[in-house]
């Protein structure tokens, strides 16, 4: 089995060395990044399978790699950890609005860490045994782990997710028309290995939609007041 690869982009020299024995310990590989720079460097050579990244570093922030990252198609999927001395709910809004897929806040425990990287790690797993899924113009095929979405011209066009979005919009589009509450897509798309507000749901939803607003998909994920989210075929308002 090939060791999963993780990157750290953390300036201070005590908190990136208790990361890494941690994660070794738990048998990964562990490369290591004192600023975005340097770690955009590394990554061109080798894209890790998870980056953990400081909201605070020299030069450009880890909130702002974080927005370059998703933007870019050969990393709009990586699973991103940040670590902030931030707890306010604002700021986790803003990270996660930025492309963190989920948080620690410091100080941390070493354990919990490892456990939110193994979370994370699962949640981008594909099942490879699933069916393609389809809801209106979107087709979700979870073998190659691809959304597409048909045209008006009846071409088709690729839509890069994040792993959490495509994680949701996967549950979404295999329970089409059923109303799902937030503690419900906690439990299903986060799974119950660690503690998440239900507000992350609301961000999460709103980055998901934004991904599929290009190609006018967006109004098929529709928000029922006071139950949660669902997918539909026949969006109320378009």
């Amino acid at each position: 089995m090939t060791t999963q690869r993780i990157l750290i982009v953390e300036d201070e020299p005590s908190i990136a060395e208790l990361i890494s024995i941690n994660l070794s310990h738990a048998g990964f590989e562990v490369d290591r990044a004192f600023q975005a720079d340097q770690a955009a460097v590394m990554m061109k050579e080798a894209l890790p399978c998870l980056l953990i990244l400081d909201w605070m570093l020299p030069g450009k922030s880890g909130v702002q790699f974080a927005k370059e990252l998703r933007n870019s198609p050969n990393t709009a999927s990586l699973p991103i950890l940040m670590l902030t001395a931030k707890g306010e709910e604002l700021d986790k809004v803003q990270g996660l609005n930025a492309g963190a897929d989920d948080f620690v806040t410091k100080p941390f425990s070493p354990k919990e860490l490892v456990a939110r990287v193994n979370a994370l790690l699962r949640r981008q797993a594909p099942a490879i045994e699933e069916r393609p899924l389809a809801i209106g113009p979107l087709k979700l095929d979870p073998v190659a782990h691809r959304l597409m979405a048909t045209l008006p011209d009846a071409s088709t066009k690729a839509i890069a997710l994040g792993p959490t979005e495509y994680r949701l919009l996967h549950f979404l589009m295999s329970n089409p028309e059923r109303v799902h509450s937030r503690s419900a897509l906690l439990d299903r798309v986060w799974g119950n290995e660690v503690y998440i507000e239900e507000r992350t749901v609301d961000v999460h939803i709103k980055r998901l939609r934004a991904a599929l607003a290009p190609n006018n998909c967006e109004h098929l994920i529709e928000t029922v007041r006071g139950s949660g989210y669902r997918i539909t075929k026949n969006p109320v308002s378009k």
